[in-house]
């Protein structure tokens, strides 16, 4: 039986429609911002913390707006699966991204740049297809 990991996760697009993508230190695996719940922490806030620790992006609790959960096979920890609160985040303007903390990259891709990504699963299976085009 799989290990389960739950984090709190983002679908987060700007006005050009564009989707945020963040890539760990030491792994060449794209997926969305987010992390691992805390106890005692609800979703929500692991996510606006998360993003302010990776990103320097201070995101209000009133802007995520909660999709659903969904599992998917971790991406970097083999006999894991990731319980994810997903959420959807639409900026109003397109920031400056600054990887910080455990992030290597950044950065904003298209519809047209999904073909030569590596991405996690949950962003395979869940998360490309809520992408509106």
């Amino acid at each position: 039986m799989n290990k389960i990991i739950y984090i709190a996760a983002a679908c987060i697009t700007d006005p050009l429609n564009r989707l945020l993508v963040v890539r760990k230190q030491g792994s060449e695996i794209f997926m969305q911002p987010g992390g691992k719940i805390e106890q005692a922490e609800q979703p929500i806030e692991t996510l606006v913390r998360e993003i302010k620790e990776e990103l320097q992006l201070d995101i209000p609790l009133t802007m995520p707006k909660f999709i659903d959960s969904f599992e998917a096979p971790a991406a970097n920890e083999p006999g894991f699966v990731v319980k994810a609160e997903l959420f959807r985040i639409e900026l109003p303007d397109s920031p400056t991204l600054t990887a910080t903390a455990e992030i290597a990259e950044a950065r904003w891709i298209t519809h047209d740049d999904i073909p030569d990504i590596n991405m996690a699963p949950l962003m395979h299976i869940y998360v490309l297809p809520l992408w509106k085009r």
